[in-house]
């Protein structure tokens, strides 16, 4: 057993024990990594960068797959709020078909409530009627010109109006079907 020298001196003092700054030093050095270590380190990254990938991969699949089909049902179902709308004119005109009509005044007037109610739905399905005015100038990206006419009018407007176009949200469906005048 040793004794230790309370009072060491400064030669002592330096050979015995390293300072605190010496030992931080020691602590704070890179551990040296073998480079088998590195390598698992490294194989380990990759596995979970792949994993990573294969899981947003998988993910973009899947949302496209969804977009696919909401996109296919939104084609497949876009008819169904303008067909609930045609259901009571066709509920009326069964009703119309059932009746036994001796008076022709009211058998108009049932056409005509009919004829209101398509009209309705048509207006809510946003589809609008295209029937110009005689003397309308003509338009060729909303009718379709059936014949020129001799007439009085200026040339190129509507003499007459033979089949009603429509649009469906500002889209020409059909067109309508007219007589324009002829140039003099």
């Amino acid at each position: 057993m040793t004794q230790e020298n309370p009072n060491p001196s400064p030669e002592q003092e330096n050979s015995v024990a390293p300072s605190s700054a010496e030992n931080a030093a020691t602590t704070d050095a890179p551990v040296v990594k073998t480079p088998e270590q590195e390598i698992a380190e490294l194989n380990q990254k990759i596995a979970d960068l792949q994993d990573n990938f294969l899981r947003a991969k998988a993910e973009g699949e899947n949302i496209r797959r969804r977009a696919v089909e909401d996109v296919a049902k939104a084609h497949k179902f876009a008819i169904e709020s303008f067909a609930e709308h045609l259901v009571p004119v066709t509920d009326s005109l069964y009703a119309a078909l059932n009746t036994d009509a001796v008076d022709a005044k009211a058998f108009k007037e049932g056409l005509e409530i009919t004829l209101k109610q398509l009209l309705s739905a048509f207006e809510k399905g946003k589809m609008t009627e295209i029937n110009p005015a005689v003397g309308d100038k003509f338009d060729p990206h909303h009718h379709q010109a059936i014949a020129s006419v001799p007439s009085e009018q200026e040339p190129n407007t509507v003499v007459s109006v033979l089949q009603r176009g429509y649009t469906v949200a500002d889209r020409v469906l059909r067109p309508a079907l007219v007589t324009v005048s002829a140039p003099k």
